[in-house]
């Protein structure tokens, strides 16, 4: 770990059901105070492995298990492949736009979206109080980026904006979309569409969350390349 995330102050959680892994044990190293420190230091935490969570800055500290790897993809190299070129073609009738602001239509979609897509997931049912909590910040300020079917909201990518010295960064935070749309793989959709535009903005790096092998939902990040993984406190190189 660099020497300006070793001068914080973190604290770990007690154990607890790995929400990928059945049969894993979870421990997150946690941010105190990330509402006095997040916004100044989340460059370096993201670039150490951290992700956000409403104010709260975390990795996993998992003491048996190493699998949860952090993943970028540098925009400016990054190419599409052959089915996410088929994808970009099949969905190019839906309309994506930027939003700073969020939009009282986007509870309703994530409601949808967790109650049919993630019901058994640990945010289920979804309660607007579990929103806010999950996606707004004290200290950031996050993208929206938008999908449209003609005037129709479908998806909603939460994109947190990242700005160091040495470079600009997006994180995808999350994202979430109407489920009737389910067959035009909407997630993928939003990476590749974030991806599009963080290039024309000059955007470095984005931040995909973390890879985890063994779980299917998480797997498919590895797709989009190239890209790299930190692992071992380095990042690593895929092509």
């Amino acid at each position: 770990m660099s020497t300006q995330k070793a001068l914080l102050n973190v604290a770990i959680s007690d154990a607890f059901p790995c929400s990928y892994l059945s049969d894993q044990q979870e421990q997150l190293l946690l941010l105190i105070d990330p509402q006095l420190n997040g916004r100044h230091f989340y460059p370096t935490l993201l670039a150490n492995g951290f992700r956000r969570n409403g104010d709260q800055l975390y990795r996993p500290h998992c003491r048996l298990c190493q699998e949860c790897q952090s993943l970028r993809t540098p925009v400016q190299q990054f190419k599409a492949s052959r089915s996410q070129k088929r994808l970009n073609n099949k969905n190019k009738k839906f309309r994506v736009q930027i939003s700073t602001n969020t939009s009282t239509q986007y509870f309703s979609l994530y409601q949808n979206y967790i109650n049919k897509i993630h019901k058994d997931g640990p945010m289920f049912p979804a309660s607007v109080e579990q929103y806010d909590d999950f996606i707004n910040s004290t200290w950031n300020e996050p993208l929206f980026i938008e999908i449209y079917d003609q005037e129709k909201l479908i998806s909603v990518s939460v994109t947190d904006q990242v700005k160091s010295k040495k470079n600009q960064s997006w994180s995808a935070f999350y994202c979430f979309y109407d489920p009737t749309y389910q067959h035009y793989s909407l997630g993928k959709f939003a990476i590749l569409s974030q991806l599009k535009l963080a290039k024309k903005l000059g955007i470095d790096w984005l931040y995909l969350g973390y890879y985890i092998e063994k779980c299917q939902k998480m797997n498919y990040k590895t797709g989009f390349m190239p890209h790299q993984r930190f692992i071992g406190e380095q990042w690593f190189d895929f092509n």
